[in-house]
C-alpha cells in the first residue's frame, strides 16, 4: 500500500467509518424524506455526515466543512467536502452502487479525495501528485483512444431534457452505453473498467473527490465545454477520448 499523508489517512478512515454506518439501514426499509429540492434523503445520509463531521472536529478542529445535508462553509477556499451518500436513490432501492465521498480542498481545489463503496467493499482514494488507488493498489484509466468500441456511462439526466440527443452520435460507435451513474461511474473510469462518465446535473460535493481521483488515475475531468473548473455538469474520461465526446456534447 502506498504511503499516505496523515490527512489522507484520516480521510480514508473517516469515509470508511461514515460509509459503514450506512449499512445498518441499507436494504432495511429506511424512511425516505423528500428535501426542498425534491431529492431524497434518509437517516443514513444524515447520520453518516454527522459522524464524519464529528471525526473532523476531533482531529482537525476549526477546519471549514461543506456537506450535502448540513451545508456549511460555501465560501471557504480551504475546507472538507462531504457527500455522505452519493447515490441515495440507489441506496433506497437496495442497489449497492452508492458511495461515501470526502475531499479536502486548498484554494478551492481538491488535494485529496476518497470514494468509498461500503456495500461493495471498494475504497478509492487519491492525493494530488501521488496517483490514485483502489483498495491499496494503483489504478489507471483505460488506454482506448477512440469512442469506437468504448463503454460510456452517464447519469440518468442524460436520458431527458434533450441531453440524450447530444450523445446520440456516440451511440453507434460505442461498444455500450450504461447508466452506471453517480460516483460509481467515475470510479469505473478511474480504475480503467469503462472509458467515460458524463452527468449534466451535479453539485459540488458530488464531484470534488471523484474529479481528483480520475485525474490522478491519468484521466481528464471537465465540464461539457472542456473547462477544468468544476461546474454544474461533468465529464470524466480516460483523456484519450475526451475531445471526441466534447464535440458531441457541444453539437
Amino acid at each position: 500500500m502506498a504511503f499516505m499523508s496523515p490527512r489522507l489517512a484520516f480521510a480514508v478512515d473517516a469515509a470508511f467509518k461514515g460509509g459503514k454506518s450506512t449499512l445498518g439501514l441499507f436494504q432495511a426499509g429506511a424512511e425516505v424524506i423528500t428535501k426542498q429540492d425534491e431529492s431524497p434523503v434518509t437517516a443514513a445520509d444524515r447520520n453518516a455526515e454527522h459522524l464524519i463531521r464529528s471525526l473532523i472536529a476531533q482531529s482537525y478542529p476549526g477546519d471549514a466543512i461543506l456537506g450535502e445535508e448540513e451545508g456549511g462553509d460555501t465560501g471557504a477556499l480551504d475546507r472538507w467536502v462531504i457527500d455522505p451518500i452519493d447515490g441515495t436513490k440507489s441506496f433506497i432501492c437496495g442497489v449497492p452502487l452508492y458511495a461515501t465521498l470526502l475531499s479536502y480542498e486548498v484554494d478551492g481545489e481538491a488535494v485529496l479525495g476518497v470514494c468509498y463503496f461500503p456495500a461493495l467493499g471498494e475504497m478509492l482514494y487519491a492525493e494530488k501528485g501521488k496517483g490514485a488507488f483502489l483498495n491499496g493498489r494503483p489504478i489507471q484509466v483505460s488506454q482506448r483512444d477512440t469512442v469506437k468500441g468504448s463503454v460510456l456511462c452517464c447519469g440518468g439526466s442524460m436520458l431527458k431534457d434533450g441531453n440524450w440527443q447530444k450523445i446520440s452520435s456516440l451511440l453507434s460507435r460505442a461498444l455500450a452505453t450504461r447508466t452506471w451513474s453517480d460516483a460509481y461511474g467515475y470510479a469505473l473510469v478511474a480504475s480503467g473498467r469503462v472509458d467515460a462518465m458524463m452527468d449534466p446535473v451535479i453539485s459540488h460535493w458530488d464531484i470534488s473527490a471523484v474529479s481528483l481521483i480520475v485525474r490522478e488515475a491519468g484521466g481528464r475531468f471537465t465540464d461539457f465545454k472542456g473547462n477544468d473548473k468544476l461546474a454544474k455538469e461533468s465529464l470524466g474520461t480516460n483523456g484519450r477520448i475526451h475531445d471526441e465526446i466534447l464535440q458531441a456534447l457541444q453539437s
